[in-house]
């Protein structure tokens, strides 16, 4: 009986003190507008949200033209992660190739700019970054990536591929790559996978 009191008493005392203590508020992280680690916020919140892989030809409306957020491809990530921030890579992409469509990869047999497609094709993207001095050295060295960058490769099939780097880490301390290569928007210890051939900052910080 007197174990009994005991407890009673204590969890008395507990249930007082927890509900007089004041709840530690969560710590609420504030990401400043047009940065890179905006940016990479901005690929993040994909996850979840673009879950298929599909590169058909879709007719775009012009700015601001996306596919369905369900689904994309590699370069979709990067562009809706930099529309977050209001830069538009289609009217950028766009407009660039109209004045300079010769400065841009011959690769698909087209003889003017399109505007459905050019932003999403990778190489395009690749040029546009070169052209207008976003390009970073690229290295096997981890600390060298920033959240927020972009990173280009060749798969080991050839093909063109494309990602963000994000804020999170694998165990070795390398940044994880917010990408889509087959099954939506993914994050992935994936960034010295395959041959990179592409590294960009677009904000200053």
């Amino acid at each position: 009986m007197k174990a009994s009191l005991a407890l009673f008493s204590l969890l008395t005392l507990f249930t007082s003190y927890s509900l007089k203590s004041p709840a530690v508020p969560p710590t609420v992280v504030q990401i400043q507008a047009n940065t890179n680690l905006a940016i990479a916020d901005g690929a993040r919140l994909q996850i979840g949200s673009t879950l298929f892989y599909d590169p058909a030809y879709v007719q775009l409306t012009y700015p601001g033209g996306d596919v369905p957020q369900e689904r994309g491809v590699c370069s979709d990530v990067v562009i809706r992660a930099l529309r977050s921030q209001k830069v538009d890579l289609q009217k950028l992409v766009h407009e660039d190739m109209a004045k300079n469509f010769a400065a841009y990869p011959q690769k698909w047999q087209l003889k003017r700019p399109d505007s459905n497609i050019d932003h999403r094709r990778v190489p395009n993207l690749e040029t546009w970054f070169t052209r207008h001095d976003k390009t970073r050295p690229t290295s096997k060295n981890p600390s060298d990536y920033q959240a927020g960058d972009i990173v280009s490769w060749r798969l080991d099939n050839g093909l063109a591929h494309i990602g963000v780097v994000s804020d999170g880490f694998a165990r070795d301390g390398t940044p994880l790559v917010i990408h889509n290569i087959g099954a939506g928007a993914q994050e992935e210890d994936v960034l010295f996978s395959w041959q990179m051939v592409g590294h960009y900052r677009y904000f200053a910080k």
